[in-house]
């Protein structure tokens, strides 16, 4: 006989689906079951409620967020946010506001390697199950941090001499160019071989990198279009130009 789950729980786990009940309760919930599973690997789950175990389709269907349930829904306790930043690739995201693309960012990240990314407090909510569910679990090994994004910055270069700051920018140097001469990427500095780490700052998807982190910005790096003086797009998805960065920055490093 399947176990029942109380209306109580019901209500709560369909809270979730708000960001005020979230952060109250210090929960998120994911769907799916190799959704749920990754994220086992590196968070505490409250409650795993499978249909046929230990929920019916009814109560699956009751506390899911999705047009079609997947049967599997897991609540997890969310991580501290703490600000405690290493690595020779950050990302920084200034003001992303589409869930799809900051799951879709988090998930590219994890496949380039990148453990750790700092986001201004005006940036999506990394527990919102939109962003859950497009991470596919890589929320287990990205560490996502919520800051005063142009304090965290100016603390940082303040801290550390050995801090390059990479923005993408309209008018900023070929991406390619820049890269391919920036000795940063080596993870190495010209005096001392100390590791040095490069932040990698991301914009809105409308307006771009906000004028207090621009003005903190030591690299301006833009994206060449190609051929050079075709017409094309006014710009690129954000997601898309993450991993388009990501990929060249890693290339630099495996290649030098």
């Amino acid at each position: 006989m399947i176990e029942t789950v109380s209306k109580a729980q019901i209500k709560q786990v369909r809270s979730l689906q708000m960001k005020k009940f979230r952060d109250e309760l210090g929960l998120f919930v994911a769907e799916g079951s190799k959704c749920v599973e990754e994220l086992r690997k590196g968070f505490e789950p409250v409650a795993i409620y499978r249909e046929g175990e230990n929920a019916t389709s009814l109560q699956i269907k009751q506390m899911s967020g999705q047009e079609t349930p997947q049967g599997v829904i897991g609540v997890f306790k969310k991580r501290p946010n703490d600000q405690m930043v290493n690595g020779q690739i950050v990302l920084a995201l200034d003001g992303i506001q589409n869930p799809g693309n900051l799951g879709t960012i988090i998930r590219t990240a994890d496949w380039f390697g990148v453990r750790h990314i700092i986001c201004s407090r005006d940036t999506a909510d990394c527990y919102n199950p939109k962003v859950v569910q497009a991470t596919m679990g890589a929320l287990t090994r990205v560490r996502i941090h919520y800051a005063d994004l142009p304090e965290w910055l100016s603390a940082v270069s303040r801290q550390h001499s050995d801090v390059h700051i990479f923005g993408t920018l309209l008018d900023g140097r070929d991406m390619y160019e820049e890269l391919s001469t920036n000795e940063a990427l080596t993870g190495l500095t010209t005096n001392d071989k100390r590791p040095t780490t490069n932040i990698i700052v991301m914009g809105n998807e409308g307006n771009g990198i906000s004028p207090e982190v621009r003005r903190l910005i030591t690299h301006p790096i833009r994206i060449p279009s190609y051929p050079k003086d075709a017409e094309t797009s006014e710009s690129l998805n954000v997601a898309v130009a993450t991993a388009i960065v990501l990929a060249a920055f890693r290339f630099n490093q495996t290649s030098i």
